[in-house]
């Protein structure tokens, strides 16, 4: 039976230990391996594999010895309790050897796992699990999680008090990370919410995702925005000490403040604009980019944009001026203008 991506969403969380078997397959390796781990954690329970009740090989054992699978789907443990014999790294070359085993399964016989890259349509394998009556196929595709899926993913970690900006944050999130940075992401969250039934905010998130060198540069990204010229020096030799460029500077500032003007720019408005950015703003950064997108105003970021052109094709030419006194001479011109009513 084929499972579509809705579907697959109940099925791994609450799989039927008396299937026969669930071929998984996809492009994104990582993605494989979390729904794999999802699959099996639910057929064996988190006692299973101590208990011998998961029996592993790759593609390449089973080259080696045919019989490795049907043993493994015939054999019976000391513990009671579902089976699985799990094969990873699967080829299509191995497709006579586990529809073999699938043919021969029967009521009682372990829960057969196989995992494989991207299946055309025309695929022994894929037409074994999607034909057998008691088989099932899921494709996962390299496409962000689903409302359903993070919903589920965050019910594992703990966290269900979560308010709306919050909710649209962790889909931010989910958009912006790969699989396993979002997942570890939840899980450091679901730690730092222990013992608090407050319900999650976007500052929370925000200090528990991971941090990335435009964070870093944030700082003075705002002091320009909000005009604070006075802030600028100090914090200009802190970012400077931490190995970060005129060239990288100007490229951050000459995105935020696009993001800006497009916000601006918005006809639904700023908070409409900072909404539709790509990739996703979130959590207090979301509400500071709106604020200052609407106070600037589209045609004061057009004057902004023209100055940041200027100073990055002085940054790249030839020019021997220092490129960080370059740099800072833009961004005191740029908080000035900020200043301006």
């Amino acid at each position: 039976m084929k499972l579509s991506p809705r579907d697959a969403v109940g099925y791994f969380a609450k799989p039927d230990p008396k299937r026969a078997g669930t071929l998984i397959y996809g492009p994104d390796t990582m993605r494989i391996a979390l729904k794999r781990q999802e699959l099996i954690a639910a057929l064996i329970g988190p006692q299973g594999e101590e208990e011998m009740r998961l029996t592993r090989m790759s593609g390449a054992d089973l080259r080696k010895d045919k019989a490795l699978l049907s043993d493994a789907i015939k054999s019976q443990g000391f513990f009671p309790g579902p089976r699985v014999a799990f094969v990873e790294d699967v080829t299509e070359l191995l497709s006579p050897t586990i529809i073999e085993a699938l043919t021969d399964w029967q009521d009682g016989d372990a829960h057969i796992v196989v995992t494989t890259g991207a299946l055309k349509a025309t695929s022994k394998l894929r037409k074994a699990f999607e034909g057998h009556p008691r088989a099932y196929a899921a494709a996962i595709y390299a496409d962000p999680p689903s409302r359903a899926e993070i919903e589920a993913t965050l019910a594992k970690a703990g966290l269900r008090n979560l308010s709306n900006h919050a909710m649209t944050d962790i889909e931010a999130l989910a958009r912006v990370l790969d699989p396993g940075d979002f997942r570890q992401t939840l899980d450091k969250i679901s730690l730092y919410k222990i013992g608090d039934e407050t319900e999650l905010t976007s500052a929370e998130i925000e200090a528990c995702a991971p941090v990335t060198t435009e964070t870093e540069v944030d700082d003075v990204l705002n002091a320009v925005a909000d005009g604070r010229t006075g802030d600028l020096g100090p914090i200009l030799k802190k970012i400077e000490g931490q190995g970060i460029d005129a060239v990288a500077l100007s490229i951050y500032t000459m995105r935020h403040f696009r993001a800006l003007h497009a916000a601006a720019s918005d006809p639904g408005g700023a908070s409409s604009g900072i909404a539709r950015a790509r990739p996703p703003i979130f959590g207090p950064r979301r509400d500071r980019m709106t604020r200052q997108a609407h106070n600037w105003g589209m045609f004061k970021l057009e004057n902004a944009l023209k100055i940041l052109t200027e100073t990055d094709l002085t940054l790249r030419s030839a020019s021997r001026a220092p490129t960080m006194a370059v740099m800072e001479r833009a961004l005191i011109r740029l908080a000035m203008l900020a200043q301006r009513r």
